[in-house]
């Protein structure tokens, strides 16, 4: 290899890092855009987060969602009576719950879940046990 070989291999060479740190160049123009929205975006997340904290009533805690309660009271109910089969219904009145047709079957389907999560058993047609 002769010197003018050396010096245009080194030319490519030069040519192809100067191509290399435009395009370095470009990504960092874009990644500093990006960023820079996103930090503005932060900033106002935090004004609107500190905004609704002073607008809140102070002390009022959120309350559980009514779904929990629900849960709870049905297991609270079978672990009470843990030898006994309830019907939806039954398990209602137990529980002072509305009997109407449209809230028996929404905690049907709720001693559904608890079913297949294994914490009950189904030893009849809309019967429910606490598994033992």
């Amino acid at each position: 290899m002769n010197i003018t070989e050396l010096l245009a291999n080194l030319q490519v060479q030069h040519d192809e890092t100067t191509a290399r740190a435009g395009e370095l160049r470009g990504q960092i123009e874009h990644l500093t855009a990006a960023l820079a929205e996103t930090e503005a975006r932060l900033a106002e997340l935090t004004t609107t987060q500190k905004v609704i904290a002073d607008l809140a009533p102070a002390g009022d805690e959120p309350e559980p969602p009514a779904t929990n309660t629900a849960y709870q009271a049905i297991v609270n109910a079978f672990n009470q009576h843990p030898d006994q089969e309830f019907r939806a219904r039954e398990l209602h009145e137990l529980l002072g719950m509305p009997t109407d047709e449209a809230s028996v079957n929404v905690t049907r389907a709720r001693l559904g879940r608890l079913v297949r999560q294994g914490f009950l058993t189904q030893p009849g047609r809309g019967r429910y046990q606490k598994r033992t």
